[in-house]
């Protein structure tokens, strides 16, 4: 029976990665940062159904605590370590620059160094991005293509990449770096722009917002489903020796592309609801964004499963079910609306 250490657990590729190596029999171990209020929501049914039986285990950790994550790996010698965590908003990279690079950069090699003074063999997974190409260029982007950070979410993410390649070539570490160009589902953060027009769109349709706000309509993304790119993640720690892959769809929509999409899925004009505001633009936009998965393709037999229309359905459909409770209570008078350009019953 194999087990694996992830840090982000609790996050969307955390959920959907602890679900799918718990399919496969893993007992998995993740870190939780200590709060004053649980922060475990994404993964309670996992935790509800698995932790009786020690199949998953969590641990108050911190990717600024070097210490506690050299305990970590020490005590639980895991067959394979996955680094998922990360302060990963690209506009809040600007506001904290400084925290961002901090558990972008210490995290990575932390865990790094606690794998290299293992007697076991531990295999390692580093999240990194397609931010760090920029997207300057409307070209397909894959492992060969130049990075050039335009953010410091970007930045953190190009030296944790380059330390894994470090550390795979200096002590001969099976160290993978899994480039995955970005990846939606019903368990994204609120604040990224794919789950912020999901959620207006359903409470747009429910009656309890009037318009969705967003800043730049024209940047293009190339958006798979988060489900289909964990298990990309593992297969890159199964394969026979240790590189780095690019996972994406290979196709590429603009932010406007996405908000038809959204509101065609309740029957409503998108025109009469979306304004735009500058306070939702970046200081250094990244414009176009478009990978090129072949290689992944070809060396490990991944290819994304989940077609662009499928996904915006899967997103709009879950926050409708959501959308429907809020309404439920703001009647009842049990919660206040806390989501911009709200309507009040």
């Amino acid at each position: 029976m194999k087990s694996a250490f992830i840090t982000g657990i609790t996050g969307q590729d955390g959920y959907y990665l602890t679900k799918f190596l718990l399919d496969k029999d893993y007992t998995v171990h993740g870190t939780i940062r200590r709060s004053s209020t649980f922060n475990t929501s994404r993964i309670d049914s996992l935790i509800s159904k698995y932790s009786s039986d020690k199949k998953i285990n969590l641990y108050y950790s911190d990717l600024l605590d070097s210490s506690s994550l050299n305990n970590l790996i020490n005590t639980i010698e895991p067959d394979e370590v996955y680094n998922l965590a990360a302060q990963s908003h690209v506009a809040v990279s600007f506001k904290n620059p400084v925290y961002t690079t901090q558990t972008g950069t210490l995290g990575s090699v932390s865990l790094l160094e606690a794998i290299k003074n293992l007697d076991k063999k531990t295999k390692f997974y580093q999240a990194s991005s397609s931010e760090m190409y920029g997207g300057k260029e409307e070209i397909k982007l894959n492992e060969q293509s130049a990075f050039n950070p335009l953010s410091p979410y970007a930045a953190s993410k190009v030296f944790a990449h380059n330390m894994t390649k470090i550390y795979r070539e200096s002590y001969d570490l099976f160290c993978v770096n899994g480039i995955l160009f970005n990846h939606e589902s019903p368990h994204r953060g609120e604040t990224f722009v794919t789950r912020k027009i999901s959620r207006a769109v359903a409470r747009i349709s429910m009656g309890i917002q009037k318009k969705l706000t967003l800043g730049n309509l024209d940047a293009s993304r190339d958006w798979g489903f988060a489900g289909d790119y964990v298990e990309g993640m593992w297969m890159m720690m199964q394969h026979d020796k240790p590189d780095d892959w690019v996972l994406a769809t290979g196709q590429t929509h603009s932010v406007q592309d996405f908000v038809k999409l959204a509101f065609k899925e309740v029957n409503l004009d998108f025109a009469d609801y979306l304004e735009t505001s500058d306070k939702y633009l970046r200081p250094n936009e990244v414009n176009y964004l478009l990978g090129d998965s072949s290689k992944a393709q070809k060396e490990l037999g991944w290819k994304p499963k989940t077609s662009f229309e499928k996904l915006v359905k899967m997103m709009v459909e879950s926050d409708l079910k959501l959308a429907k409770q809020e309404k439920v209570l703001l009647e009842e008078g049990l919660i206040d609306p806390t989501w911009e350009n709200y309507i009040k019953p």
